[in-house]
């Protein structure tokens, strides 16, 4: 996960003489960077020799981290970009593990500070259901963000994605840079399939072929011929991706399993096409082509299949195949987008999900004087900005070549990987940014990188894209009512599916299947789906 900051220019000689909100004056130390530093720290930002002054308005900013990297991810840009806006910024920096009761403390308290940076703060439940705690932004925008303001005027998605369903804006949204269209993709074992003389399948049915190839002979060479898994479990919804050539394309988490498909929202397990691969999928299981441990096995037996000595998994699903298989990666190679019965091509792409969020920035109630501390937010809306907050500031992590505007990501430092320097370095993921379509190829990589390699493979993928579900906001009636419903209704999906996957049955079982959802719901919760559809639609 990874992402940046981008900012913009915003506010500034006045914002010296206002009266900054929260307890920004009271600060504590700046947190150690080593690994016994405490799991909460404040640190308040160095500011430029000659930019701020003891007058500065101030401000207590908190943000999640998902472990304890230090304090650099905001030494750097953020820091900067305050005291050229002429506030400071007291950081509070909570672990993942302590904030969900953090959480529960501060929205029953109130004592909350100025702002929370970053989308694992807040989902739109917790704003939404509790916006006595937090302010509505509309009214500061055009005083206060010519950046963010430039880019909603011009660019729909982002416009939408910064509207609540109720009309307002409460978060600042993001488009991070350096991200593939194609999310989680198929790779095959490229090693076996020479092993056994076979060319990389192109369709459904060769993809099949490989996999009975894969069982019936010693594909790994290690002259046992029956320690091959054809298709096991990866780090992606295992199913969906083998039903992928009959488009069942699932986005990323939080999509509720919808897709779009001839332009309406649809729930993907109640497609012909779901229905359809499910059989295939059970034809395959039946002949021993995929694990049958799939539906029971741990993460840590997934693990060790992935990952063992000797490969023994000939497919799965994945980021990268070095995530995915680690050691063994060199061995795979990308899965093609298979050709499905319909001879059309799919993939598992979902933007708006991987690559866009909401609510990155949110200011809080307690902030009494908004504005300069959203003209500090709006500078992170610049190209500069955001691939600084995404790896780290130039002369650390970025060079720019000014001349062409182009950037290099250097190589990590202190042995680390890259993705773990960014998250050291920027606030990665989390915070306000954007850049204009084409930006990645104002991009170059030093070093052996991550995001260098997962965006080589979209560059041939993304091109069967489809449209995805869109990342809709919902009402608080809406949330509340999907929080039972469709835990019921996956719940009923999930188990249907692992039994006509290793038993069969889908044909003779199909119609009383979708009569149960309708009757646990499913009308009102494709209604829910189908509203906040058209909502984000008319928000753009």
């Amino acid at each position: 996960m990874q992402k940046k900051f981008s900012l913009a220019a915003g506010v500034l000689a006045l914002t010296v003489a206002l009266v900054g909100c929260g307890s920004a004056a009271e600060t504590a130390p700046a947190a150690s960077n080593d690994a016994a530093a405490p799991a909460a720290t404040t640190t308040e930002a160095a500011p430029a020799a000659d930019t701020a002054d003891a007058g500065a308005a101030g401000y207590e900013v908190a943000t999640v981290r998902w472990a304890d990297w230090g304090e650099d991810y905001h030494t750097g840009f953020p820091d900067q970009a305050a005291a050229e806006a002429g506030i400071t910024v007291t950081w509070d920096t909570i672990l993942n593990s302590d904030w969900a009761d953090k959480k529960a403390v501060l929205l029953a308290g109130g004592d909350l500070p100025d702002a929370f940076m970053g989308s694992i703060c807040f989902s739109e439940s917790d704003i939404l259901t509790n916006q006595g705690s937090f302010i509505a932004i509309d009214d500061y925008i055009d005083e206060y963000m010519p950046n963010f303001k430039a880019i909603i005027d011009s660019d729909p998605t982002m416009k939408a994605l910064a509207t609540s369903a109720d009309g307002h804006i409460y978060g600042l949204p993001s488009k991070k840079p350096c991200r593939p269209i194609v999310a989680n993709q198929m790779f095959i074992n490229k090693q076996w399939l020479d092993n056994l003389g076979l060319s990389v399948p192109t369709t459904y049915k060769e993809f099949e072929d490989v996999l009975q190839a894969f069982k019936d002979n010693d594909a790994n060479g290690n002259g046992d011929p029956n320690d091959e898994i054809p298709f096991g479990q990866g780090y992606a919804d295992s199913v969906m991706f083998f039903c992928l050539p009959f488009g069942t394309t699932i986005g990323a988490d939080g999509t509720y399993m919808m897709a779009i498909q001839n332009g309406q929202p649809v729930y993907l397990p109640v497609t012909d096409g779901y229905k359809e691969g499910l059989k295939w999928m059970n034809e395959c299981y039946a002949k021993g082509l995929i694990d049958p441990e799939l539906f029971t096995e741990d993460s840590s037996m997934r693990d060790a299949k992935l990952m063992s000595e000797t490969p023994i998994v000939g497919a799965a699903p994945g980021w990268t195949a070095d995530s995915t298989f680690g050691a063994n990666s060199g061995q795979y190679v990308a899965l093609p987008a298979l050709a499905g019965p319909d001879g059309q091509q799919y993939i598992s792409s979902d933007p708006e999900h991987w690559n866009y969020s909401r609510y990155e920035f949110v200011v809080t109630s307690s902030c009494e004087n908004p504005g300069p501390l959203l003209a500090w937010a709006d500078k992170f809306y610049t190209e500069d900005a955001s691939i600084q907050n995404f790896y780290g500031s130039f002369g650390v992590a970025i060079e720019k070549d000014e001349a062409a505007g182009t950037y290099t990501v250097l190589a990590p430092k202190d042995g680390n990987s890259a993705d773990t320097f960014a998250w050291i370095s920027s606030l990665r993921d989390f915070g306000p940014k954007y850049v204009a379509d084409g930006f990645n190829s104002k991009v170059t990589y030093a070093a052996e990188n991550g995001d260098a390699s997962k965006l080589a493979l979209d560059t041939e993928l993304s091109k069967y894209a489809k449209e995805a579900y869109p990342n809709v906001s919902y009402t608080p009636d809406q949330l509340s009512t999907l929080a039972t419903l469709f835990t019921d209704l996956d719940a009923y999906v999930t188990a249907n599916q692992a039994t006509w996957v290793t038993e069969g049955g889908i044909d003779d079982q199909w119609d009383n299947y979708k009569q149960t959802l309708e009757a646990m719901g499913y009308n009102d919760f494709i209604a829910i789906q189908q509203d906040a559809y058209n909502t984000y639609q008319s928000n753009k």
